[in-house]
């Protein structure tokens, strides 16, 4: 069964525009892009959220060794389009066990990513000390991107985020140590402008992480 948009900020009802309001309400944020319900991993899914968006929608390309592609979130509507995308992945951890990553690109305030981190929003900039080197790096779109570990999140994910395409990109990964994943310079590709190549993707069952941060 389908289910119903939500705050992207907390998981919350929103209403519909209408009369008084020509946005999505929540009663906590105030307007908002409402998070349609998430998508189970196929190809054909994924491709819903990549007509829609309007940022990029990330994914490590190739995969890493045994990684699966594992569910597919945005944030917008019909007339807006996404503003917000997640891309969830599992696959072997680094250091054993199941590692699982959420990749989120999204415009100013937004307030995905930072649920997923399980922060106070809408944006990483307070919790990173963009005045240290980097902490991470990867290839997005071809292009060197830098990331900061993100401070203040729970204890068991790492989370880090940094600006791509003028865009906020967040990385969060679950187990913490999993966050090693991230020093490996991983490639990032915005399905956008994937080709054929997306029909192999390998899909895994839908990750809970995804459901609720």
């Amino acid at each position: 069964m389908r289910g119903e948009p939500s705050c992207p900020k907390c998981g919350g009802r929103v209403r519909a525009p209408g009369l008084f309001a020509d946005s999505w309400q929540c009663d906590a944020h105030g307007a908002v892009y409402p998070l349609q319900p998430v998508i189970p991993p196929s190809v054909e899914a994924l491709g819903v959220v990549v007509h829609r968006a309007q940022v990029p929608v990330w994914m490590p390309w190739p995969l890493p060794v045994g990684w699966l592609f594992t569910g597919a979130a945005f944030a917008g509507d019909d007339r807006r389009g996404g503003r917000a995308t997640a891309v969830a992945c599992s696959g072997p951890g680094p250091l054993g066990g199941i590692g699982e990553l959420i990749l989120v690109a999204e415009e100013l305030g937004v307030g995905l990513g930072a649920r997923y981190a399980g922060i106070d929003g809408p944006d990483p900039g307070p919790y990173m000390n963009v005045e240290k080197p980097p902490q991470a790096k990867v290839l997005a779109a071809g292009r060197p991107t830098p990331l900061w570990h993100v401070a203040g999140s729970p204890d068991d994910r790492a989370v880090f985020a940094g600006e791509a395409l003028g865009l906020w990109v967040w990385a969060v990964v679950w187990p913490e140590q999993s966050g090693l994943l991230m020093y490996d310079e991983l490639v990032l590709t915005d399905l956008r402008d994937a080709g054929a190549e997306v029909d192999l993707l390998p899909c895994g069952a839908l990750s809970p992480r995804i459901l609720e941060p």
